[in-house]
């Protein structure tokens, strides 16, 4: 079955372009395209794709806006969002992940690369562009927001968990965090699952942000 795909964007030449690279994948496939966030909301609600790829900057309503409607409706639990810009700040970054965006790329990404973060997210997983990580952090350091989750919550995981989560907040993959804990791959993804699930995050980047703004990982620590 085909990984299904919304591409929003106001260029319709980009549009276009992702189109054509999407479609060209035999895995992959685009069931809609919007000019804004709006469009992209609506088409998520009406077709349920696996990933929409979400320009930040648009008309009407930005794919920020549209990527926080889409997170938090309960319908869509389904919809992961990878999004895409011309712009590598820190301010993006932050606000998209926040949003619940699940991963993170330049409009400039090597083709392969691009296919390649949409199976990432369409398996549940997260993606951040290489560098992405380090100033995230920088930008939790430089101002904290609340975190829908507490301490208190994040006390009651067991010695290994918080473990896990830390090393997953300083951008480990599951394989590096079995090699660094030495234990199986299955285990480690047992971990991060039950991370997931305990804290009610969506995925790897929602830790990233938990782990941050409650404080279990400090920026700097090693």
């Amino acid at each position: 079955m085909s990984i299904r795909v919304v591409v929003a964007d106001d260029q319709t030449l980009v549009r276009a372009g992702f189109r054509l690279l999407v479609d060209s994948a035999s895995d992959l496939e685009v069931v809609g395209e919007a000019v804004d966030g709006a469009q992209a909301l609506e088409l998520a609600r009406q077709q349920r794709p696996d990933v929409v790829l979400m320009d930040i900057r648009m008309p009407t309503m930005d794919g920020l806006e549209a990527t926080r409607q889409i997170t938090t409706d309960e319908t869509l639990a389904g919809v992961r969002v990878l999004m895409l810009t011309t712009f590598d700040l820190d301010e993006y970054v932050y606000q998209a992940l926040r949003v619940g965006a699940s991963g993170f790329l330049l409009k400039d990404t090597p083709p392969a690369d691009l296919l390649a973060a949409i199976r990432v997210i369409a398996a549940g997983d997260a993606l951040l562009a290489p560098g992405i990580t380090r100033r995230l952090i920088a930008e939790f350091a430089r101002r904290p927001e609340p975190s829908a989750v507490t301490p208190a919550e994040v006390a009651t995981l067991t010695h290994r968990e918080r473990e896990v989560l830390g090393l997953v907040a300083h951008g480990l993959s599951n394989s590096e965090i079995a090699q660094r804990l030495v234990v199986s791959s299955a285990t480690s993804k047992t971990y991060v699952s039950r991370l997931l699930a305990k804290l009610g995050a969506r995925d790897r980047a929602q830790l990233v942000a938990i782990a941050y703004e409650t404080g279990l990982v400090t920026p700097g620590a090693g």
